[in-house]
C-alpha cells in the first residue's frame, strides 16, 4: 500500500513540473503570438501608407503626363510658328535687323523653357520608376513576412493544441490510474487481512502437524526398532528384487504417443511411396522418352530398383503398427520389454540398404542430365545441388537407422547400452530428425526450381510437366511429415527418457523383464479381486444428465403428483374398458347364438315352402297342380317379418331374393360395427387430448409461477445494481471534483509562479540594462 502510494506521489510530482513546463512555455508561446499579431498589425499599416503615397504618386504622375502632353503640344506650335517666321525671313531678308534680332532671343527662350520641361519629365519619370520598383519590392517583403508569421502563428496554436490535448489526457489517465490503484489498494488490504488470518492458522495447523507427525514418527520407530528385523528397501541391490507398481498413466500416454507417431509415419511411408514411384515415370520420360526411344542402361536399372520400392517402403508402416499394437493398458513399456522396436529397426535397415542401393544410379542419372545437350547452365546448377541433397539425404538415413538400432539393444541385449546414454541417444535421434526435415527442404528448394527451368525448355511435354509437379507435391508432403516428426519427437523428447525406466518404490532402477512379467501377474490378480469385490450398482440416471433435466423436471408434469394421479386416472379407465370389453364380448356372443337361431328358422321355413309332397297317384289332373303352384307363389310373394341384432326386417320370401337379404343385413351389420369402432378411438383420442391439455396446463401453471419466482429475484438484483450504479456514480462526482479542485488550486499555484518569476526574470533583464548602460556611461 505505501509502495502505491509512492508511486502515485511520484508520478503526481511529474505531472505537476511537466504542467509547469507546458505552462510556461504556453505563456512564452502566447506572448510570442501576441508580439508576431501585433507586428503583423504595424506591417498592414505600413503596407496602407505605402498604398496611399503610391497612389498620389499615381496621380502626380497622371498630371505631370498630361502637362507634358501639353508642353509639347505648345512646342509644336513654337515650332511650326518659327518655321513659319523662317520662311518669311528668307522672303523679307531686307526686313530689317531689329526684327531679326528679336526672333532670335524668343527662340532662345523657347528652346531653354523645353530643355527645362525636358530635364523636369525625365527626373519625374526617374523618380516614379524608383518609387514604383521600392514599393513593388516592400510589398513582396511584407507579404513574405506575413506569411512566415501566419505559418508561424498557426504552427505556435497546433503546437499549443496538441499540449493542452496532452495534458488533458495525462489527467484523465492518471485519474484513472489513481482510481484502479485506490481500489487495488483496498483488494490488497483485504487480501493482506485474508492472509494474515490464513498465516495464524496455518501456523496453528503446522504445530498441530508437527506435534502429531513427531508422535506417529516415534511410534513408528519403535514400531521398526522393535518388529522389523530387516528394510530392503535402505540398498538398491535389494530393492530391485522388489515388484514394482504398475504406472497405468505413463502406459496411456505411451500409447496416445504411439498412435501419433503411427500418424506420421503412415503419411511419411505414403510420401515416399509416391516420390520413388514418381521419380520412376520420370526417368521413362526425362531426357529420353522411352515411348519414342530407348532410354539408357544406367536408366533402365534405376527405373527397375525404383519399381520395387513399395517392397522396402511399406514395412516401415507395419513394423510402427506392429509396435503400437504391443503397447497396451496392460503391459508395461520399457526399452527392456518393447521387443517389436526391433522388428521396426530391422524394416529402417533394410530400407537404409535400398537407398545405398540406388544413390550410384541416382548420382549417375543426375549426371547423365547435365550432359544432355538440353542442360542449360541454371539448369546444371541446380542438378549439382540435387546431387548433394541424395548424398546428404541417404546419410541422415543411415544415421537414424544406426541410433535407432542402439535404441533396440536394451531388449536383445541387456548389456548392450548404459541406461546413462538413453537421454544422449534420443537427444541425437531428435537432432537426426531435425537434419532430416532440413535436408527435405533444401530438396524441395531446389527442385521447384529445377522443375521451373524444365518448364521453360522449348521440348517440355505435358507429361513431364505434371510429372514434376507429382514429385513436387510428394516432396513438399515428405518435408512436412518430416517437420511434423522432428517437432513431435522434439517436444515428447522429456518424457521419453524419464518413462521409459521406472522401478520399485524408493528405487533407482528398472531393467528386468521378469520383474515386469511378474508386476502383471500381481496387477491381474489384484484386479479380479477387485472386481469380485465390486458389487454391481443398480441403474441410475447419470448425474450431469439429472442436472441437465432438473428444470425440466421442475416444470414439467412428470411430477410425482401429477404422475400418481395420471397413473390413478389410467387405471381407472382401463377397469372400466375392461368392463365395457367383457360386457360386449356377452352380448355379441348372445347376438351370434340369435342370428345363428334365426338363420337356421329362416331356413327351414324357406326349404318346408319351396320342397314340393311326392303325389299318391301317379296321374293327376292338371288343373290341380296349376292350383297348387299358384298358392305356392302367392305364399312365397307375401312379406316375412325377421328379427336380427340390428332390428327387424320386414321382406317378401322370394327363392331368388333370400341370398340378397342375408348379404345386405351383414354388409349393414358391418358399417354400424365399424362405425362403432371409430366412435371409440375418436372417444379414445379425445380423452387422451384432454389429459394432455390438462397436462400442459398444469406444466404451464408450474412455469409460470417459477417465471414469478425468477422475475421477483432479477427485480431485486436490478434493484440492487441500480443502487450500487447510483453509489459508484456518486463516488465518481465525488473524487471528480476533489480532484478537478486540487487541480484549480495546482493550477493557480503554478499561474502565481510564473507570473513571479517573469516578474524576477525583468527585474533581472532591468538591472542587467542599467548595468551595462552605467558600464557604456563610464567607459564613455
Amino acid at each position: 500500500m505505501a509502495a502505491a502510494g509512492a508511486e502515485l506521489q511520484g508520478k503526481y510530482q511529474k505531472l505537476a513540473q511537466e504542467y509547469s513546463k507546458l505552462r510556461a512555455q504556453n505563456q512564452v508561446l502566447k506572448k510570442g503570438v501576441v508580439d508576431e499579431q501585433a507586428n503583423s498589425a504595424s506591417l498592414k499599416e505600413q503596407l496602407k501608407m505605402k498604398d496611399q503615397s503610391l497612389r498620389k504618386l499615381q496621380q502626380e504622375m497622371d498630371s505631370l503626363t498630361f502637362r507634358n502632353q501639353q508642353l509639347a503640344k505648345r512646342v509644336e506650335l513654337l515650332q511650326d510658328e518659327l518655321a513659319l517666321s523662317e520662311a518669311k525671313g528668307k522672303k523679307n531678308k531686307k526686313s530689317g535687323e531689329s526684327s531679326s534680332q528679336l526672333s532670335q532671343e524668343q527662340k532662345s527662350v523657347f528652346d531653354e523653357d523645353l530643355q527645362k520641361k525636358i530635364e523636369e519629365n525625365e527626373r519625374l519619370h526617374i523618380q516614379f520608376f524608383e518609387a514604383d520598383e521600392q514599393h513593388k519590392r516592400l510589398e513582396t517583403e511584407l507579404k513574405n513576412r506575413l506569411e512566415v508569421l501566419e505559418t508561424d502563428a498557426a504552427q505556435h496554436q497546433a503546437v499549443v493544441d496538441g499540449l493542452t490535448q496532452k495534458y488533458i489526457d495525462t489527467i484523465e489517465k492518471l485519474q484513472n490510474d489513481k482510481t484502479k490503484l485506490e481500489i487495488k489498494s483496498q483488494t490488497l488490504e483485504r487480501e493482506a487481512k485474508e492472509c494474515r488470518f490464513r498465516a495464524e492458522e496455518c501456523q496453528q495447523q503446522l504445530k498441530n502437524l508437527h506435534a502429531d507427525l513427531g508422535r506417529r514418527l516415534d511410534d513408528s520407530l519403535c514400531i521398526i526398532n522393535e518388529k522389523v528385523p530387516f528394510n530392503d528397501t535402505r540398498s538398491s541391490k535389494y530393492n530391485a528384487l522388489n515388484v514394482p507398481l504398475h504406472n497405468r498413466r505413463c502406459q496411456l500416454k505411451l500409447r496416445d504417443i504411439a498412435g501419433q507417431a503411427l500418424a506420421f509415419v503412415q503419411d511419411l511411408v505414403t510420401a515416399l511411396l509416391n516420390f520413388h514411384t514418381y521419380m520412376e515415370q520420370r526417368v521413362q520420360i526425362f531426357p529420353i522418352d522411352s515411348a519414342t526411344d530407348t532410354i539408357s542402361p544406367l536408366n533402365q536399372k534405376f527405373s527397375q530398383y525404383l519399381h520395387e520400392n513399395a517392397s522396402y517402403v511399406r514395412p516401415l508402416e507395419e513394423g510402427m503398427l506392429h509396435l503400437f499394437e504391443s503397447i497396451t493398458e496392460d503391459t508395461v513399456t520399457v526399452l527392456e520389454t518393447t521387443v517389436k522396436l526391433k522388428v521396426f529397426s530391422e524394416h529402417l535397415t533394410s530400407y537404409t540398404c535400398f537407398l545405398r542401393k540406388i544413390l550410384p544410379y541416382q548420382l549417375k542419372s543426375l549426371e547423365e542430365e547435365c550432359e544432355s545437350s538440353l542442360c542449360t547452365a541454371a539448369l546444371r546448377a541446380r542438378n549439382l545441388e540435387l546431387h548433394n541433397d541424395m548424398k546428404k539425404i541417404t546419410a541422415v538415413f543411415e544415421k537414424l537407422h544406426v541410433y535407432i538400432s542402439l535404441i533396440v539393444l536394451p531388449s536383445t541385449k541387456p548389456d548392450g547400452l548404459l541406461r546413462t546414454n538413453y537421454s544422449s541417444v534420443f537427444t541425437h535421434i531428435a537432432a537426426g530428425l531435425h537434419g532430416f526435415h532440413n535436408v527435405m527442404k533444401e530438396i524441395s528448394k531446389h527442385y521447384s526450381q529445377k522443375a521451373a527451368l524444365e518448364h521453360e525448355l522449348p521440348t517440355a511435354t505435358q507429361k513431364l510437366i505434371t510429372t514434376n509437379d507429382c514429385i513436387l507435391s510428394s516432396v513438399v508432403a515428405l518435408t512436412n511429415g518430416a517437420g511434423k516428426i522432428a517437432s513431435f519427437f522434439s517436444n515428447n523428447l522429456d518424457h521419453f527418457t524419464a518413462s521409459l525406466s521406472y522401478g520399485p518404490k524408493g528405487g533407482t532402477e528398472f531393467i528386468s523383464p521378469l520383474s515386469a512379467e511378474c508386476m502383471l501377474q500381481y496387477k491381474k490378480k489384484a484386479v479380479a479381486y477387485m472386481k469380485s469385490l465390486k458389487k454391481p450398482c443398480s441403474d441410475s440416471v447419470p448425474y450431469e444428465e439429472a442436472l441437465a433435466n432438473r428444470r425440466v423436471l421442475l416444470s414439467s408434469t412428470e411430477s410425482r403428483e401429477g404422475l400418481a394421479q395420471q397413473v390413478q386416472q389410467s387405471l381407472e379407465k382401463i377397469a372400466k374398458l375392461e368392463q365395457e370389453k367383457e360386457h360386449w364380448m356377452l352380448e355379441a356372443q348372445l347376438a351370434k347364438i340369435k342370428l345363428e337361431k334365426e338363420n337356421q328358422k329362416l331356413q327351414s321355413s324357406l326349404t318346408g315352402q319351396l320342397v314340393e309332397p311326392m303325389p299318391e297317384n301317379s296321374v293327376l289332373p292338371n288343373t290341380a297342380e296349376q292350383e297348387k303352384e299358384e298358392a305356392i307363389k302367392k305364399t312365397s310373394r307375401e312379406p316375412v317379418k325377421r328379427m336380427s341384432l340390428i332390428g327387424m326386417l320386414t321382406m317378401t320370401t322370394d327363392s331368388k331374393e333370400a341370398p340378397d337379404a342375408k348379404s345386405r343385413e351383414d354388409l349393414i351389420k358391418n358399417h354400424y360395427m365399424a362405425r362403432i369402432v371409430e366412435l371409440t378411438s375418436l372417444l379414445q383420442l379425445a380423452d387422451s387430448k384432454s389429459v394432455h391439455f390438462h397436462a400442459e396446463c398444469r406444466a404451464l401453471a408450474k412455469r409460470l409461477s417459477l417465471a414469478e419466482k425468477s422475475k421477483e429475484s432479477l427485480v431485486e438484483e436490478m434493484k440492487l445494481a441500480s443502487q450500487s450504479i447510483s453509489r459508484l456514480q456518486d463516488e465518481l462526482t465525488t473524487t471528480k471534483r476533489s480532484y478537478e479542485d486540487q487541480l484549480s488550486m495546482m493550477s493557480d499555484h503554478l499561474c502565481s509562479m510564473n507570473e513571479t518569476l517573469s516578474k524576477q526574470r525583468e527585474e533581472i533583464d532591468t538591472l542587467k540594462m542599467s548595468k551595462g548602460n552605467s558600464r557604456k556611461n563610464k567607459s564613455r
